[in-house]
């Protein structure tokens, strides 16, 4: 007999004035909601919410700054609060880790969550899990859920007037989706939920070769444009869509397991925006595959949108001594639990000089 496997998906609006929406979309869902935010989001979308709001029969009751990371403790402390406030729905507003903190707080409490995110770095508005942290800020573990968002309202003046490096690392994290899943799957025999998300992946790459410089400059512009939607979309609903349509060990391999394997050097994670660093790992996955013509040709895109394609460019060294500890938390990451063969810390490191010289 078959198990049951249920595939949720995050519904989503997308435009200029995309709160006017929130009203009838959430009122089937109850009245009141606590909303969970940066400060600097909050700043820039709270009051364009409750303007949409007004005289809606939809309140706010109160709204709060989510911590400084997506940690249990402070999921737990929004939880009691949505608790103490008797809210039918918790609203997520900010960047992955509010959004994060938000998700969690509402799985905690069993009460529906809709996500408004302000920057496009990330596709956390639209998945089912979480990226915790320790109360020290070191990664902790995935929290996993069994469905997204309820839905998510993407407001294009907001993300237009964010700065355009949020985006470019969106770009950066959404074209390793495309990579990653292609390779982790590979030689695999994949049944129709995987095989649709591969498909979808595709959706993380092309859109961005044809709009992602142009989306940039109208980003640093604080430009709307078809431009700046399409690679919205791809860096926060394409990606999503393949988190969650894809078994988990589709979803990364060695780009993003050497991301974490580079923020242990100390002072590295605060330098380098997540996404920037995965793009770079496709490189190096690249490399460790023997495709060296990709890596060039993506090498060159990268170039064009300005993200960093060396350790070099990052202001760190590749001696072999000083990435010990990287390529060693790159090969046992558990991102490299199902790749197509195995990858030992020569084939990385051999990967990234020829990167370094490429």
């Amino acid at each position: 007999m078959l198990s049951t496997r249920n595939v949720y998906y995050c519904n989503y609006s997308i435009g200029e004035n995309v709160y006017q929406e929130v009203a009838g979309i959430c009122k089937p869902y109850g009245k009141t909601a606590l909303l969970v935010g940066g400060t600097t989001a909050m700043a820039c979308g709270l009051e364009r919410l409750k303007q949409a709001l007004d005289g809606s029969g939809i309140e706010i009751v109160k709204s709060v700054h989510y911590g400084h990371d997506c940690t249990f403790v402070n999921a737990e402390k929004i939880q009691k609060l949505a608790e103490e406030l008797q809210v039918d729905m918790i609203f997520g507003m900010g960047g992955g880790k509010a959004l994060d903190t938000a998700k969690a707080a509402a799985y905690q409490a069993g009460k529906p969550v809709f996500t408004f995110p302000t920057i496009a770095a990330t596709c956390a508005a639209s998945t089912a899990l979480s990226v915790m942290y320790q109360e020290n800020g070191t990664f902790e573990c995935f929290y996993f859920y069994p469905r997204p968002a309820v839905h998510c309202f993407i407001d294009l003046t907001i993300i237009a007037q964010a700065p355009a490096s949020y985006l470019r690392a969106g770009m950066g994290d959404t074209i390793g989706k495309f990579f990653e899943c292609h390779f982790s799957a590979r030689g695999d025999k994949l049944e129709h939920s995987s095989a649709l998300g591969r498909e979808i992946s595709n959706m993380c790459y092309a859109p961005l070769l044809e709009y992602g410089e142009q989306a940039l400059k109208d980003c640093e512009d604080h430009k709307v444009s078809v431009a700046l939607e399409q690679a919205v979309l791809a860096n926060i609903i394409s990606t999503g869509l393949v988190s969650l349509t894809v078994l988990d060990q589709y979803n990364c391999a060695i780009a993003h397991s050497l991301y974490y394997g580079l923020v242990l050097i100390p002072g590295f994670e605060e330098r380098w925006l997540h996404g920037n660093v995965v793009a770079y790992g496709v490189l190096v996955q690249l490399a460790v595959d023997r495709d060296l013509e990709e890596a060039k040709r993506l090498k060159k895109f990268l170039e064009t949108l300005k993200i960093p394609t060396t350790l070099k460019e990052m202001n760190v060294s590749t001696e072999r001594t000083e990435l010990e500890l990287v390529l060693k938390e790159t090969v046992e990451g558990p991102d490299m639990e199902h790749i197509p063969y195995p990858v030992t810390e020569d084939m990385v490191y051999n990967a990234i000089i020829e990167i370094e010289a490429l």
